[in-house]
């Protein structure tokens, strides 16, 4: 999933790691890559992440991985970060999500009843990147789907993700609903129907394989 995921980074962009899942896409390009990767808490230019015994412990990323710079980086405060997300210079921002729903709705900061620090500088990041995709499992650990009709959790933004990728496909959210782009190896059509949580448009074509 997070390898395919890193496929979606197209030369030239500026793109946004969000907290979880998305962090590990880095570890997913080649070094020589030009791609300006972004963190809310102050970096453009991040290198791989690096080992505690290796890393410069003052250099984190906003899910506190510790990431190396590469030629060009730059740091900055949080005001001047979340000037750049608020202005659109986002090409691409990667998030993680509790639930999506059909229209492309995201939820992905609080579960009722459990602690949450804040919905943070995701709000921004799904309101005004450029492009908005989603990392997720297909299920939560009951089981349930996290791509519904309509999301049930308190919302980070509506209308904002255009592609979902899961372990066990790649969909499209469009103004039908969702449509599958690609499924996992291994995986039946069946199985991914019965994790979705809303009606699923199957192209006639051969589906790709990833």
């Amino acid at each position: 999933m997070i390898a395919r995921a890193s496929r979606e980074i197209a030369s030239g962009m500026v793109v946004n790691l969000g907290i979880g899942l998305p962090t590990k896409v880095i570890d997913h390009l080649p070094a020589d890559f030009p791609v300006c990767l972004h963190t809310e808490n102050g970096l453009t230019g991040i290198g791989p992440t690096l080992p505690p015994d290796q890393a410069d412990r003052n250099l984190i990323d906003a899910g506190g991985a510790y990431v190396s710079t590469v030629p060009g980086s730059a740091f900055f405060d949080s005001a001047t970060s979340f000037a750049m997300v608020r202005s659109g210079r986002l090409d691409l921002t990667m998030l993680g999500a509790f639930e999506v729903s059909s229209q492309g709705d995201l939820a992905n900061w609080k579960i009722p009843g459990k602690f949450s620090p804040g919905v943070g500088g995701g709000i921004e990041l799904a309101q005004k990147a450029r492009r908005v995709v989603v990392l997720t499992t297909h299920t939560d650990r009951a089981g349930n789907p996290k791509l519904k009709d309509e999301c049930t959790l308190p919302l980070t933004a509506r209308g904002c993700v255009s592609r979902i990728f899961t372990e066990m496909a790649v969909i499209d959210v469009t103004p039908k609903g969702y449509a599958l782009v690609e499924i996992a190896e291994g995986i039946s059509l069946a199985e991914v129907r019965e994790a979705t949580g809303a009606p699923l448009t199957i192209p006639d074509t051969t589906r790709p394989v990833f």
